[in-house]
């Protein structure tokens, strides 16, 4: 890391959540490498969609937040963050990109050009294929250099880890009832055209962001019409991923939203049906292990942890050595900077935030838990 690298880390460890994140860093990096406007979003590590928390600087009003991330997924542009997210290199400059012809991009014709944007310089803040956050520089003279593309790109992993650790899920979340799931549709123009009441009550308890009017008669947050896009995206053959992202929500408990193109007349594509629910145990496994950085194996061993299993009885459960398992055990400890079995279950699975585990049966009592005997595959990691 080089002395630029590090003025703006040290401001990074300072940040106390994501949004203070967003602003200390971008505040250091203009200070280094100066920028006129910025958005700067996490995204959800599973699908790469934008998710909160986001920073909006210096763009303005009306629907242009809407109409950027219309165009990244559903029109033909130069470097999008899909691509980003799996380069050699997760930052990119568009007029380097594009032999200084950034109008080959549609977000740059249709977007960037009326707005005076000279250049764009953007980068995907990832830990190995996993994107924690997407973050866009704008200027509006001079184009971004090799040193600016580096200088972001150094700083990818180190931002995406301290994304992480804010991802985790938070220990003082009331317990409350869970409301039924909410629908939204939208129709084949991206219009919204149909609620119910469960769907806005679930909108009403997200974090404030970017949101827009709709024909429905409340603003609809970015993360949510993104989202619908997604699945528009999918419909048209434009990308294979999963039209489904997690958001926390003020009271610290999540909710992941997910939505699917519905077939119109002649099979063609036609409205978006989006759904915005509780997240479910599934859902906060997967969570606890992007959070923490598990491997699939590890929030096993974990879960088994949880469940009062012995080393031995966890070695005879998925098939492995007692060895393994210690093995596996000094990693998930090192991860989840804990030392003990206890402390371990305290963190990942603290009543606030984790179901009830179900009670040990008889089978399972021997070390043989039903929902998780079947031998594992071949190339499934111990």
């Amino acid at each position: 890391m080089t002395d630029r690298h590090g003025a703006v880390l040290s401001a990074a460890e300072r940040a106390v959540d994501g949004v203070d994140l967003f602003t200390r860093v971008s505040a250091g990096l203009r200070r280094r490498m100066p920028f006129h406007s910025a958005v700067w979003t996490a995204s959800d590590p599973e699908t790469g969609l934008i998710t909160a928390p986001m920073l909006v600087e210096n763009l303005g009003s009306g629907d242009g937040c809407a109409t950027y991330w219309e165009s990244e997924l559903l029109e033909e542009n130069v470097v999008p963050f899909r691509d980003l997210a799996r380069a050699t290199v997760p930052a990119a400059g568009l007029r380097a990109a594009t032999g200084d012809l950034p109008a080959r991009s549609a977000r740059f014709r249709r977007l960037l050009a009326g707005q005076g944007v000279y250049d764009e310089l953007r980068v995907v803040l990832r830990i190995g294929d996993r994107p924690w956050g997407l973050v866009s520089l704008f200027r509006t003279t001079d184009a971004f250099g090799p040193d600016d593309i580096a200088l972001l790109a150094g700083l990818s992993r180190p931002l995406a880890e301290r994304l992480r650790e804010f991802a985790r899920p938070s220990e003082t979340a009331p317990r409350t009832d869970s409301p039924a799931p909410g629908l939204i549709l939208f129709d084949e123009t991206g219009a919204a055209t149909s609620i119910n009441e469960e769907a806005r009550h679930h909108l009403s308890t997200l974090p404030t962001g970017p949101s827009f009017p709709s024909p429905l008669g409340l603003k609809l947050p970015i993360w949510v019409i993104g989202t619908a896009l997604q699945a528009r995206a999918i419909a048209g053959g434009r990308d294979h991923g999963n039209a489904r992202v997690r958001l926390r929500t003020t009271e610290g408990r999540w909710l992941v939203c997910h939505a699917s193109c519905l077939n119109g007349p002649g099979g063609r594509p036609g409205p978006v049906a989006l759904v915005i629910e509780p997240a479910t145990p599934a859902d906060l496994a997967v969570l606890i292990a992007d959070a923490y950085g598990l491997t699939p194996r590890e929030l096993q061993i974990t879960q088994l942890v949880a469940r009062g299993m012995t080393t031995t009885e966890i070695a005879s459960t998925l098939f492995i050595s007692p060895h393994t398992v210690r093995d596996h055990l000094k990693l998930i400890f090192t991860k989840a900077n804990v030392s003990t079995r206890g402390e371990l279950v305290g963190r990942l699975f603290t009543e606030h935030y984790w179901p009830a585990l179900p009670e040990p049966t008889s089978v399972a009592a021997q070390g043989h838990s039903p929902a998780i005997t079947r031998r594992p595959r071949p190339n499934q990691p111990t």
